[in-house]
């Protein structure tokens, strides 16, 4: 479909290129061919301004020629072209791996008008991704399991906190920083050509960058995504990742292609707390730099944005409507918002709680289905006082005779072993009376215990004693002696915090 356009577009180039200029569109805008790559054909387009010859137009040089009754005639013919030409439709369609996209009209201000940049996210995305593919194979198409992608206002300390982030979640690698990443020497030819860094280009420096072996336990991304063309390309790219794992999932290479794990944290200051911040790490600049020149030593970095009041302001501007982008993810991914203006202690303590262990985003669906049959122990604990309470009533309403021998066991020959080891805070009874041979009865002692304020656990330990021996079989006869083991733990008494208090008054 992408070709046979083209096609129509090289046919009538001239006028679609006056239409293209005429009319607005919002996916396609006319940019300088400095500003993309020159492998990515889909995005750009250089249009003919010479009109082929037909039968029906003439060249301009030709023209010159033409008999003055022929202008006339000539003149009706151009008319008619441009009447049909106005009645195009104004949606286009494009197709790639069976992706459909609408060009509609936008406005484009560009100087150079032969070029044209489709801005279609998943035409974008799908001729990266094809592009390395090509370029490394299918099977070294691979990425880390969980990336974890910051933004942050100007002054929430990213520089501080996405290191701590990495080291919470267990991650080697230092976090990607993408305003170094389009530092890199092809962003810079670019930059330095004239053109702008493209949607496309910053996709594939990142999708680069991420193959690297050294984030394959995970990555933290500052500053990806920030457009809305970004955010699209983001939720490509985790679709594409799940449809890798299916394709390699029962091969050897599975390990390399587990199921992604995407999250969105923003560390949020309001705007005059992130000018303060600002405003004050640019004075602290300007102090050390003082020092350091006097020193003969390298200068820090002062930002524009650190010494202007209003330039800060812009830089938080410039957030808070990347903020609004950022929040479509909330359908797609788990989606934080850390408080940044506390102290660092209790900033990274939300940090800490935001990205405990959580079994349904990091295991993948198929071991998550399985191991969710056994509950949680916060399910388990969650009602087990109620549930206690029912079951001692109940064993007193219905097993009154059971329920109250089992009381007189734990009097008789329980508390007094509890209370020789009562400084120990534990106590290991090892119980041989019959009645506990009765499951019923050993849950009643557990509950009772329970209830009481004990933590128990039991076990039963089986002795085979040999009676005698059958001389013709040899078959061996045993006492089967059984022992309920019953271990307890319980509060200990502070007795020597009381005993140091007590030597310090009696001096």
């Amino acid at each position: 479909m992408i070709k046979s356009s083209i096609k129509l577009l090289n046919r009538n180039s001239n006028n679609y290129r006056n239409y293209f200029l005429k009319n607005k569109f919002k996916n396609v805008t006319i940019a300088p061919l400095a500003s993309l790559s020159p492998n990515n054909s889909i995005f750009k387009r250089n249009y003919n301004t010479q009109t082929p010859p037909s039968s029906s137009t003439t060249s301009p040089s030709s023209s010159l020629n033409i008999n003055s009754d022929q202008k006339p005639q000539q003149q009706q013919q151009q008319q008619q072209q441009q009447q049909q030409q106005s009645l195009k439709p104004q949606l286009f369609k494009t197709q790639q791996n069976n992706i459909e996209s609408s060009i509609e009209p936008i406005s484009s201000d560009n100087s150079n008008e032969d070029d044209l940049e489709i801005k279609d996210p998943l035409i974008i995305f799908n001729t990266v991704w094809n592009k390395l593919e090509q370029k490394y194979g299918s099977n070294n198409m691979k990425f880390p399991q969980e990336i974890i992608l910051v933004a942050g206002a100007p002054g929430s300390g990213k520089g501080t906190n996405t290191p701590f982030m990495s080291s919470v979640r267990g991650i080697t690698a230092d976090p990607i920083v993408m305003s170094s990443l389009l530092n890199n020497d092809e962003a810079k030819k670019i930059k330095s050509s004239g053109g702008m860094v493209s949607d496309s280009n910053v996709l594939e420096l990142f999708l680069e960058e991420l193959r690297k072996p050294c984030y394959r336990s995970g990555v933290v991304v500052d500053g990806f995504p920030r457009t809305n063309i970004q955010v699209e390309l983001t939720n490509a790219l985790y679709e594409k990742m799940k449809q890798m794992r299916k394709i390699y999932y029962n091969t050897p290479l599975a390990p390399f292609f587990p199921r992604p794990i995407f999250r969105v944290t923003v560390l949020f200051v309001g705007e005059k707390e992130s000018v303060d911040r600002q405003l004050r790490r640019g004075d602290i600049t300007r102090e050390t730099n003082l020092k350091l020149k006097e020193q003969g030593l390298p200068l820090l970095e002062e930002r524009d944005t650190d010494l202007s009041e209003e330039a800060a302001r812009k830089r938080y501007k410039i957030f808070r409507d990347h903020y609004s982008t950022l929040q479509t993810l909330k359908k797609h991914f788990p989606f934080s918002i850390i408080d940044a203006s506390k102290t660092l202690d209790k900033v990274q303590q939300s940090i800490i709680k935001e990205f405990k262990y959580q079994s349904s985003l990091e295991l993948s669906q198929e071991t998550y289905d399985l191991v969710q049959r056994v509950p949680l122990v916060t399910d388990i604990i969650q009602h087990a006082r109620v549930d206690l309470i029912t079951r001692l009533d109940e064993y007193q309403n219905r097993h009154n005779i059971l329920f109250t021998s089992v009381v007189h066991v734990i009097e008789k020959e329980f508390l007094p072993t509890i209370r020789r080891q009562a400084i120990a805070g534990s106590a290991m009874l090892r119980i041989t009376n019959s009645i506990f041979s009765s499951p019923l009865a050993i849950d009643m002692a557990l509950d009772l215990l329970s209830e009481r304020g004990f933590r128990v656990t039991f076990d039963i330990k089986t002795t085979y004693i040999p009676l005698r021996i059958d001389p013709t079989t040899y078959e061996i006869t045993n006492l089967t002696k059984q022992e309920y083991q019953f271990k307890l733990d319980f509060e200990k008494p502070a007795i020597r915090d009381l005993s140091h208090a007590v030597k310090i008054n009696l001096n």
